[in-house]
């Protein structure tokens, strides 16, 4: 309930933008689970159908294959009116049925529960009371619930994404903007007419670190509010200021600066005092991001030669290169666990996301696109969200940690780049 609260903030903040993600499951998981989610009594007269939001979420998961509703031989709304036989013969497993109705208070009553149909018997079922305004994030909230519960996984429905749009030809062409994840109710934080580069969430999902050039083109490293709209200059130095990314306590960002001739790693307060210098090397050190245990990060440089991952103790300041797949290897991130390295990789002449399992030392390509950059994991590791090339435009798309589900998320108008997946919130 208290991830929900904060989505609800989330959802109120700033200004609507005037387009939105689109969503296209281009590939799913051939085990993927069959589940019947029956239409809501009441949903086609409420303003947001909590049902189809519901059915769209776990679609896009690729882990599960709702049931078109044309092909239902019956449609309960009670649990005394599940027909069980009317869905397995469907070869259903599972079953969601519900009602959504509005009160005399002006706010919703949204029930619903959960049937295993082989079994034939609930799992659960839970009440929400929402505003108007809230019914999408209810429907979230369900989506999570649901997942986590068939999975054993978190679900991560209720996450924002971050991402900055270029249209050409606007007075204000760049725009920092954030999302639901399946792309809908766009917020824009920022607009300029300068590039913006580089967004990180911080671990709580308040507030932002991002790169703008609106101070006479140079770069700056602000850290904006969310709820409040205020935002700070944590780094102003001479030269290049970039790539900020928080530590997992959100008291710290480590950046890289360029003041003393070469671009390094530093570490600095979130409010811009107490820098601290983490690496002296010849090669490029820049693009870090904290480990879970935030004690260490992970970091793009070229002291072998070219672009390679090597992990620093901010501590003992000792780093050690941990990727050896091809000569490039660039732009990591990490999955909650600490387990998984995510990043891009060249090979062929094509720039692709690759993700390296840490325990076991394997390393897969899970893209099949040729010019991959950014990528950015779910709260939950099950998702990557990736900027990438479609006939010359950038757009993004997500693929899971595995490669077996690919999702394109194309915008309605502009450029879109420089994903950024929320913590839960």
């Amino acid at each position: 309930m208290k991830r929900l609260i904060l989505a609800l903030v989330l959802a109120t903040l700033t200004v609507a933008a005037r387009g939105e993600l689109l969503i296209k499951v281009t590939e799913g998981r051939v085990d993927a689970v069959p589940i019947a989610i029956v239409p809501f009594d009441g949903d086609n007269e409420a303003p947001e159908q909590v049902s189809a939001i519901v059915e769209a979420d776990l679609h896009r998961s690729g882990q599960f294959k709702p049931l078109p509703a044309k092909n239902m031989l019956s449609r309960p709304h009670t649990k005394d009116a599940i027909i069980y036989r009317d869905f397995r013969v469907l070869g259903q497993e599972y079953l969601v049925i519900g009602h959504t109705k509005p009160r005399d208070d002006g706010r919703y009553e949204v029930t619903y529960g959960l049937y295993d149909v082989g079994r034939q018997r609930e799992l659960f079922s839970e009440s929400y009371s929402p505003t108007k305004a809230q019914l999408r994030d209810v429907a979230h909230a369900i989506s999570d619930r649901i997942y986590e519960e068939l999975t054993g996984i978190p679900g991560a429905f209720s996450t924002k994404i971050l991402y900055v749009t270029h249209n050409r030809g606007a007075k204000l062409p760049y725009q920092l903007q954030y999302a639901d994840a399946d792309g809908h109710r766009v917020k824009t934080i920022l607009s300029s007419a300068e590039p913006i580069m580089s967004p990180s969430w911080s671990p709580d999902g308040s507030k932002i670190a991002y790169v703008s050039f609106e101070n006479n083109g140079k770069p700056n490293i602000y850290v904006h509010d969310l709820a409040s709209g205020q935002r700070s200059v944590v780094s102003r130095e001479r030269g290049i200021n970039g790539a900020p990314s928080w530590s997992p306590d959100g008291q710290r960002l480590v950046i890289t600066l360029s003041k003393d001739g070469n671009p390094e790693l530093y570490m600095v307060n979130v409010n811009g005092g107490g820098l601290t210098r983490l690496t002296d090397n010849y090669g490029i050190d820049t693009e870090a991001r904290w480990m879970p245990d935030g004690e260490h990060v992970v970091f793009t440089s070229s002291r072998s030669g070219g672009p390679q991952i090597y992990m620093l103790n901010i501590n003992d300041r000792s780093a050690r290169r941990v990727s050896f797949e091809g000569n490039y290897n660039a732009r990591p991130d990490v999955t909650p666990d600490g387990r998984y390295l995510v990043y891009v990789h060249r090979r062929n002449g094509s720039f692709n996301v690759g993700v390296q399992d840490l325990q076991r030392g394997t390393f897969d390509i899970v893209t099949q696109t040729n010019m991959d950059e950014s990528p950015s994991v779910a709260p939950n590791g099950s998702m990557v969200i990736y900027g990438t090339q479609r006939r010359g435009t950038g757009v993004l798309e997500a693929v899971s940690i595995d490669g077996r589900v690919k999702v394109e998320l194309p915008s309605k108008e502009g450029e879109v780049r420089e994903p950024a997946w929320s913590p839960f919130l």
